[in-house]
């Protein structure tokens, strides 16, 4: 018995280590492009490890695009829009767990049906609002969509349903209010969540493209995606420089997730196994 029961772990471990390795794989590919000439880029067969590693990708990039102006417009944007999402986010997810309205669960429903609705669909009404807004070629504009989010609600909604309803009862009999209950009770119990619920907001603003790409004319409030996307020749591309940006671009989202990591599995298992 203890024989079936080790082999079950060893091949569940070897399968888990084998799709790391698959995960992994496409970003170490990305770096290891990025240390190569072109010519060591497309040889055949490929080499995983360059054979004479270069920083001139690197220096390309900088003499190409103006990364201090791209970075500081997607930092100011991701991180705007991420806390205000996620607070939007917790807002909704309690009042969805623990208000008692007429309509919740169909307008909850509702909610949850516009997750189904691809961006390509609502590109256009949201470019004739951000025009009669006049917040076209706008930061502000280029943020305003985004800072609500029907996944973020449903996250948070199965955080909040795992909170003990006794600490809400006995803190109404105590005479707080919903807006206290929220802010010393709620909050501080789901802060793996939230923590999770940043991750992935800051990693949806920071890597969003089309959206970006037609709300922004201006090269100066171009977003780093953007930037990137300009490094691709109408002819030729310089695939080993677009692996140097795209890896510089990746560096925010793995600091991003190094700091808030601890909490994420946790959260995932609360979410899928609250109703």
């Amino acid at each position: 018995m203890r024989k079936v029961k080790a082999r079950g772990e060893y091949l569940t471990r070897s399968l888990l280590v084998l799709g790391a390795l698959v995960m992994i794989f496409p970003f170490f590919w990305m770096v290891s492009s990025s240390l190569k000439n072109a010519a060591e880029a497309f040889a055949t067969p490929p080499t995983l490890i360059p054979k004479a590693a270069t920083l001139v990708n690197y220096r390309h990039v900088t003499e190409n695009l103006d990364l201090p102006r791209l970075f500081l417009n997607s930092i100011s944007v991701s991180v705007t829009v991420t806390i205000i999402q996620v607070l939007t986010s917790a807002m909704a997810g309690y009042a969805f767990a623990r208000l008692h309205f007429k309509g919740k669960k169909t307008l909850f429903l509702v909610y949850l049906m516009t997750m189904m609705i691809p961006m390509q669909v609502i590109i256009v009404p949201l470019f004739i609002e951000m025009r009669q807004l006049h917040l076209l070629d706008s930061l502000l504009g280029l943020g305003l969509p985004m800072v609500v989010s029907a996944f973020g609600a449903f996250f948070m909604r199965q955080a909040m349903t795992g909170i003990p309803i006794e600490i809400e009862e006995a803190a109404l009999l105590d005479g707080a209010s919903h807006i206290r209950i929220f802010r010393s009770i709620a909050l501080p119990l789901t802060i793996p969540a939230l923590s999770a619920l940043t991750i992935l907001a800051f990693m949806s603003v920071w890597n969003a493209f089309l959206w970006p790409l037609v709300e922004i004319f201006s090269p100066e409030k171009m977003t780093l995606p953007l930037g990137l996307a300009n490094l691709q020749g109408e002819h030729s591309t310089d695939w080993p420089m677009v692996m140097a940006g795209t890896t510089l671009a990746v560096i925010p989202v793995v600091l991003v997730y190094i700091g808030f990591q601890k909490h994420i599995t946790q959260s995932f298992l609360t979410a899928g196994l609250k109703g």
